[in-house]
Parts: C-alpha cells; sequence; structure tokens
C-alpha cells in the first residue's frame, strides 16, 4: 500500500486551489459540495483517504498570525526563519504599519471569515463522508482508516485554532451546509471562545487515540506525539489568554464581553477560574505525554564547523540544516524537499545573505550567560556590545550557534569556489570583498538591518547556498518535542505558582543542552526585571514575577524563530505597553567602532535614502528611524491598539448572518473596539 508518497504531500498547496476556487458569493459557510470534485464512491479504501488529505497538507499546516509551519517552496525568503515577523525580537523591511501605526487596519466591507471556512468545509466533508462509509460497511474500519481519519480531526482542530486565536468567539460548524438561507443563519451564531476551544481540544483527543505514533511514518505525517503537541499548546494559548485578557471584553463572562447581549446567549453562565484551570490542567497533561519521552537532539558543544565538516559537525544546529529528519526523533513532524520534483527553497542562501531582517537588541540581551546569570549581574562575565564576537562569547550557546559575529564562517565546503582552509569568511565584510550581508548595503535582499543576522536553519552544503538560487533541499522541522517541556513549564506555574519536580527536570534538560548552568533559582535571584527589555516580562501593564519571567525567557531563546512568538505576546497581553509609550526597536551597537569598517561616506542623515540611523539618535542601530521624513510613521517606534488583540469581522459576514441582512440583526457581532463599520478604524 502507498500510504506515504511524499510527493503527494509536496504538490498539496497546488491541488487546494480547486477547493478554494468554488465558493458561493451569498454567504460565509456557503460553498458547493466537495462531493463534485472527489465523488463519495472515491472513499473506498486507505490508500483513497490518504491521497484526499495528501492535497490539503500544505495549505492547512498553519498557524494563527505566522503562516506555514514549514520553509515555503519556491518563494523568495528566509522561509520559517522569518516567522516571528513584527514581533519584539525580529525585525523586516520596513516594518508593518497596519499593525504598529494609527488608522492603517479597516474593517473589511466584505467577508473576512469565508476563506477560514473553506478550511473546515473540507475537513468536515471528509470527517462526516469516511463515518458514514463506515457505518454503511462500504469502507472498512481498518487502523490506516482510524489513521487517516484521525489527521483529518488533527487539521479541523488546527484550522479551527488559527479562526479562534484571529476572531475569538466564532460559530462551530460540524456538518457540511446546505445552500440554503435559514440554515446559514442559524449556523453563523458565535460559540464562546472557551467553548470553541474545548470542541478544538476534543477533536485532538480523537486525532491522538486514532493516530499512529511518528515511527509509523518517520514523522512525516500528523501522528500521535504531534496531536498531543498540538493540544498542549492549544490548552496553554486558551489558558494564559482567558487569564490575563480576563476584563477586556475579550473573554465570555466579561461585564464587557460583547456575546453577552446576544439571545443566544442568555442562558449560558461562565465560571472564568474554572476554564483556566481546566485549560492549563489541559496543557500540563498533553504536554507530559511528550516531554516524558522526548529524545532531544544532542548538542555537543562544538560552535562552529572547521574546513571540510559541512555536515554532522553538531547535531543540535543539523536539527534545522539536513536533508531528512526521520531519525531525528525531536522532530515530531517534519517537511522534506526534493528540488528534481521541484521543491526546494531559499532558506539557507538567505541565512547568509540577509533579506532586509535581523534580531532586535532586546531579544539578543535575554540570552543569559553560560554561568546562567543575566548579562547585566555583578561578575556575570559579559564581554559587552562593541563586537559581535563579544556579544556572544561566553553565552548561552543557542545564540552562539544561531547568531553570526565577525569570525563565524560562512563557508568551510571544499566544493565552495574560494574558500581557503581554516580561513573564516564572515558575514560583515566591505561591500567590494564580499556579496555577504552587511549593514549597509542599499540592496534588501542582502541587508541585515539589525546587524544581528540568524544562522538558525543555515546549511555549509555548498550547494544548497550558491548565489541566489532557490537550491535549498534541507528538511523543516515543523514541530519539535522541545516545546513540550516548555509547555509544561509555564502551565504548571500559570496553574500552581510553583514549579513540581517535573517542571525542574525538563528546565534543567533544556540549559543543559543549551550549554547554561542548570541552577536556574540562582538566575531567577540575580534578574532585575527592570533591567530586562525583553516583552515577556509584562502581561498587560504589570511585570510578573521573576520566575514567570525566566520561563518565558527559556522559551523564547529556546523556540525563536520558529513562529511562536507572536502567538505568546498574544496570549500573555504583551503588547500593552504599547498604548502608551512608544517602542523602538534597536540593533547591534554600530557608532561605537563597527561603523569604522564601512564607507566613511555612509548614508546617515535621515533622508529617505538614508541606510543606517543616524548617531544622533544613539550608538544602537534604528532600523526602522534610517529615515527621519513625516511620512515615515514607525519612525519614533511602534504603538498598539487595545482593538488589535482580536481581527475585526468583515461587515459582510455580519450581514450573512441576518435573516434580513441588516447589521442590526445579525447573529455575528463585532469584536471589541472595532465598528460596524466599513473602513472603520480601531475604536480604541
Amino acid at each position: 500500500m502507498n500510504i506515504i508518497n511524499i510527493k503527494n504531500l509536496l504538490l498539496g498547496a497546488a491541488v487546494t486551489t480547486a477547493a478554494f476556487g468554488l465558493t458561493s458569493c451569498n454567504d460565509l459557510l456557503d460553498m458547493k459540495p466537495i462531493s463534485q470534485i472527489t465523488p463519495g464512491a472515491y472513499y473506498q479504501n486507505a490508500d483513497q483517504l490518504a491521497a484526499y488529505l495528501n492535497n490539503y497538507y500544505d495549505s492547512y499546516l498553519q498557524m494563527p498570525y505566522s503562516g506555514s509551519m514549514s520553509h515555503s517552496w519556491g518563494q523568495w525568503n528566509e522561509g520559517k526563519a522569518k516567522s516571528d515577523w513584527d514581533t519584539d525580537i525580529y525585525c523586516w523591511g520596513g516594518g508593518n504599519t497596519s499593525l504598529f501605526a494609527d488608522d492603517h487596519w479597516e474593517v473589511s466591507s466584505g467577508k473576512a471569515l469565508q476563506g477560514y471556512y473553506g478550511g473546515v468545509r473540507v475537513y468536515n466533508y471528509f470527517i462526516n463522508t469516511v463515518l458514514k462509509q463506515i457505518e454503511n460497511g462500504t469502507l472498512p474500519n481498518s487502523e490506516d482508516v482510524k489513521n487517516y481519519l484521525g489527521e483529518a480531526y488533527f487539521f479541523r482542530a488546527l484550522v479551527y485554532f488559527r479562526i479562534m486565536a484571529l476572531y475569538g468567539d466564532i460559530p462551530v460548524i460540524t456538518e457540511v451546509l446546505p445552500d440554503e438561507n435559514n440554515v446559514i443563519v442559524e449556523n453563523s451564531k458565535r460559540t464562546p471562545r472557551n467553548e470553541v476551544a474545548r470542541f478544538i481540544l476534543s477533536d485532538l483527543d480523537k486525532a491522538i487515540e486514532m493516530c499512529y505514533t511518528r515511527s509509523k511514518f518517520n514523522g512525516q505525517r500528523v501522528n500521535r506525539e504531534a496531536a498531543q503537541l498540538i493540544k498542549s499548546r492549544i490548552a496553554l494559548f486558551e489558558g494564559t489568554f482567558e487569564k490575563y485578557h480576563r476584563g477586556s471584553g475579550r473573554v465570555p463572562g466579561d461585564a464587557n464581553w460583547p456575546g453577552a447581549k446576544m439571545s443566544y446567549n442568555q442562558d449560558k453562565t461562565f465560571n472564568q477560574e474554572a476554564e483556566v484551570k481546566f485549560f492549563l490542567t489541559e496543557a500540563m497533561n498533553a504536554a507530559k505525554e511528550v516531554a516524558d519521552n522526548a529524545d532531544l537532539a544532542e548538542n555537543n558543544h562544538k560552535i562552529d564547523p572547521v574546513y571540510g565538516d559541512k555536515d554532522d559537525w553538531n547535531p543540535y544546529f543539523n536539527l534545522f540544516s539536513q536533508p531528512s529528519l526521520a531519525n531525528v526523533n525531536e522532530a515530531l513532524m517534519w517537511k522534506q524537499y526534493n528540488k528534481d520534483l521541484g521543491f526546494y527553497h531559499l532558506t539557507g542562501h538567505s541565512m547568509v545573505t540577509g533579506q532586509n531582517t535581523g534580531f532586535t537588541r532586546s531579544f539578543i540581551q535575554t540570552f543569559l550567560m553560560k554561568n546562567g546569570m543575566p548579562i547585566y549581574a555583578d561578575n556575570s562575565g559579559y564581554h559587552g556590545d562593541v563586537t559581535l564576537d563579544n556579544v556572544k562569547a561566553d553565552r548561552d550557546e543557542r545564540l552562539q550557534l544561531f547568531m553570526w559575529g565577525e569570525s563565524t564562517p560562512t563557508y568551510c565546503d571544499p566544493e565552495m569556489t574560494g574558500v581557503e582552509a581554516g580561513k573564516p569568511l564572515p558575514v560583515y565584510m566591505e561591500e567590494d570583498e564580499t556579496d555577504a550581508a552587511h549593514i549597509t548595503n542599499t540592496d534588501a535582499s542582502t541587508r541585515c538591518i539589525t546587524g544581528y543576522q540568524q544562522r538558525k536553519y543555515y546549511t555549509y552544503d555548498a550547494e544548497q547556498t550558491r548565489y541566489s538560487e532557490q537550491s535549498t533541499t534541507n528538511a523543516c522541522p515543523i514541530m519539535r518535542s522541545a516545546e513540550a517541556l516548555l509547555n509544561y513549564m509555564e502551565a504548571d506555574y500559570e496553574l500552581n505558582g510553583r514549579l513540581d519536580s517535573k517542571s525542574q527536570e525538563y528546565w534543567r534538560t533544556l540549559r543543559t543542552r543549551a550549554g547554561v548552568d542548570t541552577d536556574f533559582q540562582k538566575t531567577i535571584d540575580a534578574t532585575d526585571l527592570s533591567k530586562e527589555m525583553d516583552f515577556g516580562r509584562y502581561s498587560g501593564t504589570k511585570l510578573v514575577d521573576k520566575t514567570l519571567y525566566n520561563i518565558r525567557r527559556e522559551r523564547v531563546t529556546e523556540l525563536f524563530s520558529e513562529g511562536l512568538r507572536f502567538a505568546d505576546l498574544i496570549r500573555w497581553r504583551g503588547f500593552d505597553n504599547m498604548l502608551t509609550t512608544k517602542w523602538v526597536p534597536e540593533g547591534c551597537n554600530f557608532w561605537d567602532n563597527m561603523y569604522k569598517h564601512y564607507d566613511p561616506e555612509i548614508k546617515c542623515n535621515g533622508e529617505n535614502d538614508a541606510v543606517v540611523s543616524a548617531k544622533s539618535l544613539g550608538k544602537y542601530l534604528r532600523p526602522y528611524s534610517k529615515s527621519m521624513q513625516p511620512a515615515n510613521e514607525l519612525k519614533d517606534g511602534y504603538k498598539w491598539h487595545e482593538a488589535y488583540y482580536l481581527y475585526p469581522i468583515g461587515i459582510t459576514d455580519i450581514r450573512t448572518a441576518s435573516a434580513d441582512r441588516s447589521l442590526e440583526n445579525s447573529n455575528l457581532y463585532q469584536n471589541p473596539y472595532r465598528p460596524v463599520s466599513a473602513g472603520g478604524h480601531a475604536e480604541k
């Protein structure tokens, strides 16, 4: 039985466009039956079920905010490495004015929800068809069939999570609805988000029960462990969201919750404390199932390869940089690429040339010293930030491994022309010496705008980094078991206010691999929150305690560039300080010494064509303050709006959910601080 066809999995994104194209113009949940594309008679055996699901893998392996959970094939960017854009840890291009400036994010006049419910429909059709076929005996209830049914429950949960995270309360639909107005209106009622989250977890429970373990397909399909990890992720998201957003109008049971005025919610009551406890408990239980069996990739503490050592020089680095992760158990699920089949990405080349991006100073400051001390602590041994090598020296090995310094070798493959044995070819050199990334390049495709350029996902295989070709075929980890340890730790502390023995064990395990002193209590005692820069030190406008902050520190220093940071800041309510005070993203210390290695006539006068920020603004690069002209809305930093924690519902969505098409009688209500008018902006 050919039940794992990698080519089919890779072709998913191209095939799924057929389903998206068959949408009706009438209402948000109305689409032509999928049976017109894949007739019911098709679902006769497990191979046919696998083929159906393969068509949609690329399209629906998506997370809220960050999008694709893998490197997108055929695109000119740094793949999953870009997934923390629009957060406090990563800058890109000219910044996002829709999020961080006034009056750009508008309420749509059309349908905001329809595209998301296309995914719901894909899996509703599959689940209902398969269950019917099993019931009438035309499809055997075999282990393979149950596995693929479990995959469908997993993907439906993932689609619903994405909608819930973005919009909060949403309609929950489990059937393929007929094209009847009264049915559509009735099913457009928004289910309170805590009930949606419980429904999502129930789907994941089915996936956990039905799916094979990772070993069956070596992590190349949805599996039991992946479902357990996602369950812990979603439960942690919802538990902490409901805890920290209480009173904002975004949590069911709040006095200002807009769902309270709807007639269909009048008989409902909400125990907010009990809901938080439920989700955090679920997060712990699911995470423990994965964490107790986590087989983490080894860090041999080798920070750089030597000449000729392009492969397998550090298993931890290679977790993000090798063609296959079949035998890397930490990668619970991963994506394979194959250039002969036309599936490859640009990540390897982007990591060495830059893509108009860069880490922020606040993120780099978050990493501990190897001795477990924050950099500002007495006797920490911090070497300062005059050079990038100094910034990295004696720090947490995740920083040393996954960020470039002046002396970091970029090539060590003998096949690379011009590379001499033992001689590093650093990233930061004069423009006429190399095409490697540097700070002042006017070509955005070879610029690092903060000076802090990441090395995660880089490869030292010359064939995968040559020139600007999309030639990288290294695998991409989609989910890692290391996250389970972090999910458990955070849920445990949020729920119980202390760390149990498991949390302590997991924390020491992560720090051991990172080459950091395992005495986390020493770190906690030395932490001064007034000297920290990480957004994770706050929830709302209140500082969290030092233990919780250090749990969050561990999370970001382990999981950066894996698409989780924006969701973390949303659930922690981590943008609130920008409601009243703008935040200016900064990069490396450029003006003390680094500038001497660049053109003395460097353009830094605040004009539109300036390539770096002026020295008068401070010694640290300000990537969005290069131009100080009035048209640059981010020149003085980011700001935030209370409304932005949830997306706005489209006006046509609201009308469609009304029997008389009026806004006043709709079953869909607008999200807090968003107007019920097309083109309207945040009210708060």
